[in-house]
This record gives C-alpha cells, sequence and structure tokens, in this order.
C-alpha cells in the first residue's frame, strides 16, 4: 500500500500509540485502503476456517461466503458449528457451509480431518485459538496453545499442501496477534514445562510463533503458486476476549472493533486481485512490521531450530525423521 507521506505518517502514529487496533483505526484506514474483491471473486472456490463457531472465525466464515466461496467451518463442537452455519445461511442467500468437526489440539484428530479431505482447497484460514488461565495439556502431552496454535496449525498446512497445490493459486492464512509484538520467540521451553506460567505472555509467545511459521513456510513454498500470510486483526469483540480477557474488555469495549471488521482482512487477504506477495504480517490491508522492539528478533539459527521442533512434534509414527 502507497500511501503520501503525511498519511503513512499518522499510520505508523496509530500503530505505535495501539490506536490502529481500535475501531477508531479501522475508520481511519478505511479511506486509504485498498478496495473491496470485487462481488463473486471466490465463486467456484472452497476454503477452511478453523474455530469458526464464533467471533473472528465465524465473520471470516461470513465474509468469505458473501463472496462466493464454499466454506468448511472447522470446529470441536459440531453442534456449536451448524448454529454457526445457520446463522451464516440466514445472511447470505445461497451460501454453502460444511461443518468440519476437529480438535485442532489434538495432532491424530488433525491428521485424521486432514488425510479425509478428498478436494482442491483455494483458501485455509488458522483461526483456532484458546487462552486458559492454568497450564493444560492435550491428551498427547502437549501445552494447549502451543498444540492449538502452532503445532495443529502447522502439522494441518503440511497435509494440506497437496490440495492447496491442486487449486494453486491459493492462499493460507495465520491469524496472529498484535500481542506478539512484544514476545521474542523462544524455542527453549516451548510448552512451558520448566518455566512458570502466564496465559497472556504465553498467548503472545504462541502468537509471535505463528508469525515466524507463516514466514517459515512463505519461504518453503515460495516457488509454488501457494501464498503464505500472517495478520492481525487488532482488539475485536469477541467471545474469545471476554472470557479471557474481561477486564481489557471492560476497559476497551467502546473502541473495539466488531468481529466482522477484525476479520476484514482475512477476507482481504483470501480473496483480492491480485493477490499480495505472500509472506509479511498483515494488519488493515497493508504489511506491518514484523518487529518493534531490537530484543524481540530472533536469529536465522532460532527459526531453523524452530523449524526443525515444529517438526519433530508433528511428526506420526510412520513418517520420516526430519
Amino acid at each position: 500500500m502507497h500511501l503520501p507521506s503525511p498519511t503513512r505518517l499518522a499510520d505508523t502514529i496509530m500503530d505505535r500509540t495501539l490506536l490502529g487496533y481500535s475501531s477508531l483505526g479501522y475508520a481511519a484506514r478505511r479511506g486509504f485502503w485498498p478496495p473491496d474483491p470485487p462481488p463473486g471473486a471466490l465463486t467456484g472456490k472452497t476454503a477452511i476456517v478453523t474455530g469458526a463457531k464464533g467471533g473472528l472465525g465465524k465473520a471470516a466464515a461470513l465474509g468469505l461466503a458473501r463472496l462466493g466461496a464454499r466454506v468448511r467451518i472447522v470446529v470441536r463442537d459440531a453442534a456449536g458449528g451448524r448454529t454457526a452455519a445457520d446463522e451464516i445461511a440466514r445472511a447470505v442467500a445461497g451460501a454453502q457451509i460444511v461443518v468440519d468437526e476437529c480438535d485442532v489440539s489434538l495432532l491424530s484428530d488433525v491428521r485424521r480431518y486432514a488425510t479425509g479431505i478428498d478436494e482442491p482447497i483455494h483458501v485455509l484460514v488458522h483461526n483456532a485459538g484458546v487462552m486458559p488461565p492454568e497450564r493444560r495439556e492435550t491428551a498427547e502431552g502437549n501445552e494447549l496453545m502451543l498444540a492449538t496454535h502452532v503445532l495443529g496449525p502447522h502439522l494441518m498446512t503440511a497435509l494440506l499442501e497437496p490440495r492447496l497445490a491442486a487449486a494453486a493459486p491459493s492462499r493460507v492464512i495465520w491469524v496472529s496477534s498484535g500481542g506478539m509484538y512484544g514476545q521474542r520467540l523462544r524455542v527453549d521451553d516451548p510448552q512451558y514445562r520448566d518455566s512458570a506460567y502466564q496465559p497472556a505472555t504465553g498467548y503472545a509467545r504462541t502468537k509471535r510463533m505463528q508469525v515466524v511459521l507463516a514466514g517459515l513456510w512463505a519461504q518453503r513454498l515460495h516457488e509454488t503458486s501457494i501464498a503464505v500470510y500472517s495478520m492481525h486483526p487488532g482488539w475485536s469483540d469477541t467471545p474469545g476476549v471476554a472470557a479471557s480477557l474481561p477486564r481489557f474488555r471492560a476497559l476497551a469495549r467502546p473502541v473495539l472493533r466488531t468481529p466482522e471488521q477484525g476479520a476484514d482482512t482475512i477476507v482481504w487477504l483470501a480473496a483480492s486481485t491480485p493477490a499480495p506477495a505472500g509472506g509479511g504480517f498483515w494488519h488493515d490491508r497493508a504489511a506491518r512490521p514484523q518487529y518493534y522492539l531490537p530484543s524481540t528478533r530472533e536469529t536465522a539459527e532460532d527459526r531453523a531450530a524452530f523449524w526443525d521442533a515444529c517438526q519433530r512434534a508433528t511428526a506420526g509414527p510412520g513418517d520420516a525423521a526430519p
């Protein structure tokens, strides 16, 4: 996005002061951001959105459906998923919504789900998220946030790569958070086994991991027609925020974005023509800095070690060693 110097300065100030994360930032930027995708931009295409029972995921599914996509919403709770699908169908005439049940935090379930997909996938949105108040492990022994935000999406991307290639040009979108700016990639103790668990810090760490991992996937797939992005939705009024950050929501509620405003960049990245260049960390339809603090920059060695750790953690019993 090429902006005149005064507008670019205002845009930068909004980010540095966090004002850009709010509904005020959304309203201000709408005046100079790229155009909406054309009507029907996703007609004949299939999208997968994880964590789509409510909040950003449901809003993203709604936006994709409005552009003509057939949307597979991935949920742990099939009944809640059907409710979301019905709401989208009432809002979008002729919407094609499929409810898929899968617990993204369980690698065995991700493997079952992804290997069962037998159609080209044009858009994959990694949105499922959790922030438990105390450290929890999945039945497979992984810390819950790490499994949900990092390991499950990593495995799903790997297993769906042939389906994404069959639909190329296709796009993978990781829904991260602006909270990741305060954290460095931590390769040591990603499971919080040896250090004190702090929910907000742990959440931000895994959101930094998502941005790094999306960048590594973008590098891996740069010679294909599969584009990979990470983005953050700003401060949005979602059930997850209400449950996990009630005090923040109470204070910031007057300026929180709606879920549809938070999901706008997800939908735009999925459907804009021509597709933005793969890679980068996006917010309000523009690539944003991935670091504001020098102390949060990781090394190339850190990134390589992190990729190897993800590969080892997600390898199945019959997989070759990475």
